[in-house]
């Protein structure tokens, strides 16, 4: 029996977000916090395989401005959903195949689902919300997100350590149950239409160059935070597994508390005064871990660092104040590889002047924190089409 779809208030677009919201953290959580341990143990990975694995995940990153074109026979609304289902499929099957090929494939199933998703969420976000309302939303879908990541990490450590089911065993509950999600909200939802029909092609805008350059310092300061501030927590404070499964708890618990306050912020206070906040504190966060000498310490500038990627949607925010509301599903394809750049570049490369000066990889963070700070200043208090930035202003 169909469902009546005009019958029900719930049936909005902020609704259809929050459950997209929570298929992600359920899903790729799942695959990322049991992956170490199940290519170990069961498919007997060195340090090559991880290596090439993960490079394997970051290639859809860069593919990520395709989605343009598959949208020229898919509607946005059906092709997330359907990135999702591969996403979530990728996830339930991983147990299966414990060898390095079944890895690469599911792998790559995995993170196409996962980086069309995000690509498409963060376009049909930027359209279904208004101007006035989308930091307080977007800050709320991280909240939601967040609260899913901590009922995920709580249901597997109820699975492996009370239940001791195999890994294969609980990929396939993650991925099967996020899967439910999915199809549910392909029956439940109506397709939303764009206020604005989109640009069915590759769209770089020399006006928006200031948002191509806050988007790629962001994805270059994130790539320090993943790669090496973990690292730092194992390698010079003797962090267990369990005390960095308690700073992930710790940071998803303030984003669920905080995230949609700090959205409301900045539609307070803007999106120039809030990034330029930001970069301050990356500025000191990162000089804080080239120098601290505390485990306390270093765990709580790791958590006040997550904290801070809430206000990063501020980034989006005012492109889409700046934008062609027609250009919202071509930037965000291109924005998404402009971010992964870095995903590439740095990990290689810093990882050698790790080997010679960890505290300079830190410090190196700091100066990407003052370039971005720069970049900041020269967001108008008010932005708008035909007002990006404050200098040097591009035909």
């Amino acid at each position: 029996m169909l469902i009546n779809r005009n019958a029900y208030s719930w049936q909005t677009p902020k609704h259809l977000l929050m459950l997209v919201s929570i298929i992600v953290p359920m899903a790729f959580a799942s695959w990322q916090a049991l992956l170490n341990n199940f290519v170990i143990e069961k498919a007997h990975f060195t340090g090559a395989e991880i290596g090439l694995l993960q490079s394997v995940r970051e290639i859809p990153g860069f593919l990520a401005f395709t989605a343009i074109f598959v949208l020229l026979f898919l509607r946005e609304q059906k092709f997330m959903l359907l990135s999702l289902v591969m996403l979530t499929l990728g996830v339930a099957i991983t147990g299966f195949f414990p060898s390095v090929a079944g890895l690469l494939c599911t792998t790559l199933l995995m993170s196409i689902g996962f980086h069309y998703f995000e690509t498409l969420k963060q376009s049909l976000s930027l359209q279904w919300l208004t101007k006035e309302e989308a930091p307080e939303v977007l800050g709320k879908l991280i909240s939601v997100g967040a609260l899913a990541s901590l009922i995920t990490y709580s249901g597997l450590w109820v699975l492996l350590e009370i239940f001791q089911l195999e890994f294969k065993w609980v990929y396939l509950i993650a991925g099967s149950l996020s899967l439910a999600i999915v199809l549910f909200i392909w029956l439940a939802f109506p397709n939303f239409e764009a206020k604005v029909p989109q640009n069915k092609k590759l769209v770089l805008r020399k006006r928006y160059w200031l948002y191509y350059a806050l988007t790629f310092m962001s994805g270059a300061r994130r790539q320090i935070f993943v790669v090496f501030a973990g690292f730092l927590m194992v390698e010079k404070f003797g962090y267990s597994a369990s005390d960095i499964t308690l700073l992930f708890l710790i940071n998803y618990a303030f984003n669920w508390l905080f995230a949609k306050k700090i959205g409301k912020l900045i539609g307070h206070f803007g999106e120039r005064n809030a990034l330029i906040f930001e970069y301050l504190g990356l500025i000191l966060v990162f000089v804080g871990y080239a120098f601290v000498d505390s485990a306390i310490m270093a765990g709580s500038l790791y958590v006040v660092d997550h904290l801070f990627f809430a206000l990063a949607l501020a980034i989006k925010t005012y492109f889409q104040k700046i934008a062609d509301p027609a250009d919202m599903a071509s930037t965000a394809g291109v924005s998404f590889t402009i971010s992964h750049i870095a995903a590439v570049v740095i990990p290689v490369t810093f990882g050698l002047i790790w080997l010679v000066s960890p505290a300079s990889v830190f410090l190196a963070g700091a100066a990407m924190a003052v370039a971005s700070l720069v970049l900041a200043f020269n967001i108008p208090a008010k932005p708008d089409e035909g007002n990006e930035v404050r200098r040097f202003k591009w035909a």
